[in-house]
């Protein structure tokens, strides 16, 4: 797949099969967080229910996690947008085929106010 072009935007524009796969990867990613979300809502929905002590004591973690994960699939997205922004300006500056490249590199973070 590594050096395929694929017609996928609707406009003409090429997208090389490294940049589909990273952006296939990082959703298949986010799905899968967002799957773990919905168990731990669930949980904690029948935990408050339940109105027992320790059930309500283990809402905190749940909580905790449910919180780390949003912040994951926030730094997840995050990272998609900028690997999308450097592909498409490397594509513009000089890459005659006019398809999108991917530099490989993760961990790309966007700086946010804390």
């Amino acid at each position: 797949m590594e050096g395929d072009t694929f017609s996928g935007l609707g406009n003409g524009t090429q997208i090389d099969g490294k940049v589909l796969q990273t952006f296939q990867k990082s959703f298949v990613q986010v799905q899968n967080i967002l799957d773990q979300n919905r168990l731990l809502i669930n949980e904690i929905n029948q935990n408050h229910e339940s109105k027992i002590p320790d059930n309500l004591s283990r809402n905190v973690g749940l909580i905790r996690e449910l919180n780390n994960n949003i912040r994951r699939v926030v730094d997840l997205y995050a990272d998609l947008s900028t690997s999308f922004t450097k592909s498409v300006d490397g594509s513009s500056e000089g890459d005659s085929s006019g398809a999108l490249r991917s530099d490989g590199k993760a961990g790309h973070k966007r700086n946010r106010p804390v």
